[in-house]
């Protein structure tokens, strides 16, 4: 049972500029990881010994260099003399390489850990989030963030991280240990520092704006791109496509031009960190000369603070070249927190207890009232106007139209995917906007064309309506919508995997899974926004059977694709230009020779 869809371009309104979806900042992103990181300090602290430990071992092999070349220049050429530095380099490496790879496994497995947790928070709130702050976003930001954003931050948590922790440890002990060898050479070695932090600097000014922008125009393009898909029968109906394929042209062109600036700015990056090594490393070259031909240090303790020096290249490099991938990491990190600290609108709450078996026989209908309801998506752009109806319980109404007539707003206003711009929408006698995201899920489903098989299991899937139902629940939901036929003929019946990865199921199938689910889920009203449009002509005719059964005994409102789907109901609404024009049953709207008369004539017409 899929719950919103875009609108297909029913409206006759310009569409809102979408409101994206909030992003943390810096500081609650900081605070969300950490207090995630924190909530197993054992493991993570481990996995930083292990790192340390890793590094404090790789210093131990220029010191032992620098002994032997002290050696070597006093003349020691025995064996013996040199046997010893070289087996404590031997081990040295031995050991760094050791507990180098076990910590860095350690630290990318803590930050899977951290990952799916955020992922799932982020997840979960968008799934508890008020439908109408979905809708207003737009598809393409959630899919940026939930797909885009999360990629980022995965391939930073398995390389990024661990090489970030590495390095910054390496460059703080490494200093160190040049310290301790001699503090002139340490001064030197400096050198190279202010240069660093002005790449740094300038890389941090120009980088993080670009990525920041590329990945808003990322979210744009996936954005345009979901829009042309989903609309592309009425992109084909009103030719709008050249001025579709402009748009994703001028988008995608976008988001490519903004990534061609990030790299230019990365490559003059490298060019001032190549001059700062240059710089430091003369520098320490030159002072320990002069210190070694006034006979104030010995030429190992020069050679070993040349070779520390040259160790410090790789993390430093690596440190500062990962700028900018930890800013574009930044960003998407901002972004899938924003999304995980998203308020809720509250959990579905726990639906009545049902006898076991039993997937038919809904709970008792409730009725529907609407006073004077008008809807704008826009200030002063109104699609509805001052619609009074009632739905009696157990009442099937459908709604009639010609395109951006609002038969959609309509439907999406009584499921409670919109609150109404004017006017009062009552459900069981409580209005809208005093029950619950939760409240509303239970009382109102809305059911559309454009269904989602989700990866999993035939019956986890029928689950997801209702978690506890057993197999025989199961299986009479699928059979009171005429499903279990097909169903049962599936490799392994309810077990088979469906959806992404498994076996695909038709439009037809995929729809009386939707209704399936409706009839599980088992809420008082339900609403049917051409569930049935995507059929063929056979195929339609068996849907609209299947719809008919799940939706017994229930208030529906259903907008009707096919007239057909209207001669049936217990009464017809006729809306046109946001306006409900006409209303009756079937032969009494023929007779009166109005609007729907004219409509039926045509659709008549064109089926003769």
């Amino acid at each position: 049972m899929t719950q919103v869809s875009d609108e297909r371009l029913e409206r006759t309104a310009p569409a809102p500029p979408p409101e994206l979806l909030p992003t943390a900042t810096a500081a609650q992103t900081r605070a969300e990881v950490l207090a995630r990181v924190l909530r197993r300090p054992w493991q993570s602290a481990a996995a930083l010994l292990l790192v340390v430990a890793g590094v404090l071992a790789g210093l131990v092999v220029p010191r032992a260099l620098g002994h032997l070349v002290d050696v070597v220049v006093a003349g020691g050429h025995q064996t013996s003399a040199v046997t010893g530095p070289v087996v404590l380099i031997g081990a040295a490496c031995l050991a760094q390489a050791l507990f180098a790879g076990w910590g860095a496994a350690l630290v990318a497995r803590r930050g899977e850990e951290v990952l799916a947790g955020l992922r799932e928070s982020a997840l979960g709130s968008a799934l508890n989030t008020g439908l109408a702050r979905l809708e207003r976003s737009g598809s393409g930001d959630l899919v940026a963030r939930v797909s885009g954003d999360v990629t980022v931050l995965g391939e930073a948590v398995r390389t990024l991280v661990p090489q970030l922790i590495g390095a910054l440890l390496e460059i703080g002990l490494t200093l160190v240990a040049l310290l301790l060898l001699d503090w002139r050479l340490a001064l030197a070695a400096l050198t190279a520092v202010p240069l660093q932090v002005y790449a740094v600097r300038w890389l941090r000014r120009r980088s993080g704006p670009v990525r920041r922008q590329e990945r808003i125009a990322q979210g744009e393009q996936a954005q345009q791109i979901l829009e042309s898909v989903n609309g592309a029968h009425t992109v084909r109906a009103f030719g709008l496509g050249p001025r579709q394929l402009a748009e994703v042209e001028r988008r995608s062109a976008a988001a490519r031009d903004l990534a061609l600036r990030s790299t230019h700015i990365g490559t003059r990056f490298f060019g001032k960190l190549n001059g700062a090594e240059l710089t430091g490393l003369t520098g320490l070259l030159a002072v320990g000369f002069v210190l070694v031909r006034a006979d104030a240090i010995a030429v190992g303790t020069a050679s070993a603070a040349a070779l520390y020096f040259l160790r410090l290249f790789d993390p430093i490099n690596g440190l500062l070249s990962t700028v900018d991938e930890v800013q574009s990491a930044s960003a998407a990190a901002d972004r899938v927190v924003g999304l995980a600290l998203l308020p809720r609108s509250g959990a579905p709450e726990p639906t009545a207890p049902r006898r076991p078996g039993s997937a038919a026989g809904p709970r008792k209908a409730a009725a529907v009232e609407l006073h004077g309801v008008g809807h704008a998506y826009l200030p002063g752009h109104r699609v509805l106007h001052g619609v009074d109806l009632s739905l009696a319980p157990g009442e099937r109404v459908a709604v009639v139209g010609t395109t951006g007539a609002g038969k959609s707003t309509l439907a999406r206003l009584v499921a409670g995917v919109h609150p109404p711009s004017a006017g009062r929408i009552l459900i069981d006698g409580r209005p809208v906007e005093e029950l619950t995201d939760g409240r509303i899920r239970r009382m109102v489903a809305l059911v559309n064309q454009e269904t989602h098989v989700f990866a999993g299991t035939l019956a986890e899937d029928l689950r997801l309506a209702r978690p506890e139902a057993d197999d025989e629940e199961l299986r009479a939901a699928l059979g009171t919508v005429d499903a279990w036929d097909w169903a049962a003929a599936l490799p392994q019946g309810l077990a088979t995997e469906v959806g992404q990865g498994g076996t695909r199921l038709t439009p037809i199938q995929a729809q009386q899974l939707a209704l399936a689910r409706l009839v599980l889920a088992d809420p008082p009203v339900a609403v049917l926004d051409e569930a049935t449009a995507e059929a063929g002509s056979a195929g339609s005719r068996a849907l609209e059977a299947a719809a008919e059964r799940a939706l017994a005994g229930r208030t529906s409102l259903v907008v009707a694709h096919r007239l057909t789907q209207a001669v049936r109901a217990d009464r017809i609404l006729v809306l046109e230009d946001g306006r409900l024009v006409e209303q009756g049953d079937h032969e009494q709207l023929v007779a009166a020779g109005g609007r729907y008369a004219r409509l039926w004539a045509a659709w008549s017409g064109a089926r003769d």
